[in-house]
């Protein structure tokens, strides 16, 4: 453990319960959940979730800063960090699995028509329905990074035609891949299920709208489109997601988040028959698995070793 009152870990993670989080980080580290005034020279590090605003602008001495979870809109939208301090979007396997399964569970209750049948058992109608095969169906990922790709693995090895699009050109073997704002249309009109990964920034913020759903492949093996959203809420915009569905633009949508959170009782998703919800839970952050990873970064930082997963400020991911 660093000397009293060097090198501290301030954990600033709202909406997450932080005692496991001070457990593991404390073993190693000091750990402090608020800083001793607005200017505490003795934070070097920060954890944090949707920290409170101007929390982390005054610490001298601080060095990196690390988000728990996947998104990091929370820190490139408080404008009072400086700009020069790094950070790092934690990547480890616990949380890849967590949103591979999230993804190949709901593409697979969609292509296995899970809506329709549970609406039979509701009804106690004993019907067969025509299941096509998954090399009839493309899944389309919009947020092709780290995430998206191991998502794509997964849905290639169940037999699925996968498309990816990214900003910048990716390549995968197996993947139809496009890019740019070029390559948008093109990767929508031959999509039959949206998976929506994106990180939130100012490009993307409310990009999952009427205009874009419109441009889904509609005539197709399931008998419509459908929207998976595992990213961030205020990528979509609700109103257009319920107006497409409504009129037969999507067939169905599964939503793990949205444009407020939690999603306020009187939004109208939540009885919409073909709408599937949960409450942001994905890629829940497991501090059994994140803490190790952000320990064994700041060992190597304090080495002199380069930190990895850091975002470029100003793409904001």
């Amino acid at each position: 453990m660093s000397a009293p009152g060097q090198d501290r870990i301030l954990l600033a993670v709202n909406m997450f319960h932080p005692q496991r989080w001070y457990e593991l980080l404390s073993g190693k580290r000091e750990v402090v959940l608020e800083p001793e005034g607005s200017n505490d020279p003795s934070i070097s590090y920060a954890v944090v979730w949707k920290q409170k605003p101007n929390l982390l602008a005054g610490l001298p001495n601080l060095k990196v800063i690390f988000s728990v979870g996947a998104g990091v809109d929370h820190i490139i939208e408080d404008k009072t960090i400086p700009t020069g301090i790094p950070v790092v979007r934690v990547v480890a396997e616990d949380l890849t699995r967590h949103m591979v399964e999230f993804v190949v569970w709901r593409v697979l209750d969609h292509h296995r028509q899970g809506r329709q049948y549970r609406e039979q058992q509701r009804q106690r109608a004993w019907h067969d329905l025509t299941q096509r095969p998954a090399e009839d169906v493309s899944v389309g990922i919009m947020g092709f990074g780290h995430l998206g790709r191991a998502a794509a693995r997964a849905l290639l090895a169940l037999g699925f035609q996968v498309n990816g699009w990214s900003r910048s050109a990716r390549e995968m073997e197996g993947v139809s891949t496009f890019s740019g704002e070029a390559g948008l249309v093109p990767f929508l009109n031959a999509t039959d299920i949206l998976v929506v990964l994106l990180p939130l920034t100012p490009a993307t913020t409310g990009i999952i709208d009427y205009t874009l759903l419109k441009q889904l492949r509609k005539r197709n093996a399931l008998g419509g489109a459908v929207l998976i959203n595992g990213g961030r809420g205020r990528l979509q915009k609700e109103a257009d997601i319920l107006r497409a569905l409504d009129d037969g633009t999507l067939k169905e949508a599964s939503l793990d988040v949205f444009e407020i959170e939690p999603l306020p009782k009187t939004s109208p998703l939540w009885n919409h028959p073909r709408v599937f919800i949960t409450p942001h839970v994905a890629a829940t952050s497991d501090p059994d698995h994140l803490v190790p990873v952000m320990l064994k970064q700041m060992e190597a930082y304090e080495r002199g070793e380069e930190l990895e997963n850091l975002i470029d400020r100003t793409a904001g991911y």
